[in-house]
């Protein structure tokens, strides 16, 4: 790959892309979105808001109708051979022989593009070690948990060691001790071993962790495109939910706070961000409210991600 190390351009780069089905369904509408080199990037949306078309036409699946996609600047339509080796792709389903054993899966996905035997047996070691998978190397992939299934696709994409890995929902369904072991190892390729990573979930505490910059895609179209920190920052309000230690049916009056009672036990209210913890208790304490318990009604991306897809 000693071709691409001079290039100092963007990872991934896509302009007016536009994708309409012959049913006349427009999926995409001009969109433009650049992914910088050692990126970890978050592409959200809602279910049909075009994600997986864009993400489809980037991997090859999809054809686009109008419009340029450059992976490390090779066009997928002109040099698709070069873009080709730079990607890694793990897709929502399990798209492997159930019958194949786990380390021929990643043998064979190695032999694609053209790695002699030797040097693929061992980076399917390298990472189906890295990934937890190396005792189950002589299992047939179907006697695999969802979560180790989930864990081979990675393995498979990363066996020919990709610039750009496109993760589509890769932990969907696995526990979460699980999940945080894999968002540790991909925190680990992307900042040591400098791979870009482009994913989308729906687990939106995911992103928030992961990710340094975001775009949300909604219609065919990107509503928002930042930094994970400048999107954070619109967010000037947060929703607490607090727990009493019993309940009230006669409910007092906070007239300084958005209040709203979920039942006897329970309450919403509002609050600027930065507010004092100890504010709110001195309020609580001075209308005798008893309180065991108060949290985040949900992060802090749901609630800006919930705005911007409204439309």
């Amino acid at each position: 790959m000693n071709e691409f190390q001079s290039y100092d351009g963007p990872a991934l780069e896509i302009t007016g892309l536009h994708k309409r089905y012959e049913n006349g369904f427009q999926a995409l509408k001009g969109i433009d979105l650049e992914v910088s080199q050692g990126d970890f990037f978050a592409l959200l949306g809602p279910n049909g808001a075009g994600k997986s078309t864009t993400l489809g036409i980037v991997s090859g699946l999809l054809n686009k109708t109008q419009g340029s996609v450059k992976v490390y600047g090779r066009d997928i339509e002109g040099d698709w051979y070069s873009a080709k080796r730079l990607l890694g792709v793990v897709p929502q389903e399990f798209n492997f022989n159930q019958f194949e054993k786990v380390e021929d899966i990643v043998i064979t996905q190695a032999g694609y593009y053209g790695m002699p035997a030797a040097q693929a047996r061992l980076q399917a070691e390298k990472y189906l070690k890295a990934l937890d998978l190396w005792d189950k190397r002589h299992v047939q992939s179907r006697m695999l948990s969802g979560g180790m299934k989930r864990r081979l696709m990675i393995a498979r994409a990363l066996v020919h060691n990709p610039k750009l890995l496109i993760l589509d929902e890769p932990t969907a369904g696995v526990d979460i001790e699980l999940r945080h072991s894999m968002w540790a190892y991909l925190e680990t390729l992307n900042k040591e071993e400098g791979t870009t990573i482009i994913l989308t979930t729906h687990y939106l505490e995911e992103a928030e962790s992961l990710c340094e910059n975001i775009a949300i895609i909604n219609h065919g179209e990107i509503v928002k495109n930042t930094s994970m920190r400048e999107l954070l920052l619109e967010l000037h309000k947060q929703t607490l939910v607090v727990e009493l230690a019993q309940p009230y049916s006669t409910r007092p009056s906070m007239p300084d706070l958005e209040v709203r009672w979920q039942d006897d036990h329970c309450f919403e209210v509002d609050v600027e961000k930065g507010t004092a913890i100890n504010d709110l208790f001195n309020v609580f304490n001075s209308v005798e409210l008893s309180v065991s318990g108060i949290r985040p009604k949900s992060n802090r991306l749901e609630t800006l991600f919930v705005d911007a897809v409204k439309k």
